[in-house]
């Protein structure tokens, strides 16, 4: 999967947006304000960050060991809720497309009601 892939995918989400808020990298994709994917685009440390439910988080953890691990480069009482991904390492394109998914969805969800009704009115959902 290429980074123009994923920034594609990202972008086509409703109300998502580019954000670079600690540098060039990582490539940080937002839904109103909160992060749901952070994409480290270089070649040699190719991967992705998503937010996830702790439970499914254990569960590709344990599926995809050594290629899907805790939140890479986040505070210890997030890593239960954020995944590391490492790209073109054995996940397929469409699983990681899923966690993606999942992870803009789990983010939304938590949005306060005033931030989806929001997204609702500019046609999101």
């Amino acid at each position: 999967m290429t980074n123009d892939d994923i920034s594609r995918y990202c972008m086509a989400k409703p109300g998502a947006y580019e954000d670079f808020p600690f540098g060039p990298v990582p490539v940080c994709y937002k839904v109103c304000g909160r992060l749901f994917v952070q994409l480290y685009p270089i070649r040699i440390n190719h991967k992705i960050t998503v937010s996830c439910d702790p439970l499914l988080a254990q569960m590709y953890r344990a599926h995809y060991p050594d290629v899907v691990v805790p939140g890479y480069h986040c505070p210890d009482r997030l890593k239960p809720y954020m995944n590391t991904v490492y790209l073109n390492m054995g996940v397929d394109d469409s699983m990681i497309l899923e966690m993606i998914d999942h992870s803009y969805e789990y983010v939304v969800n938590k949005l306060a009601r005033s931030e989806k009704a929001k997204l609702c009115e500019a046609g999101a959902n």
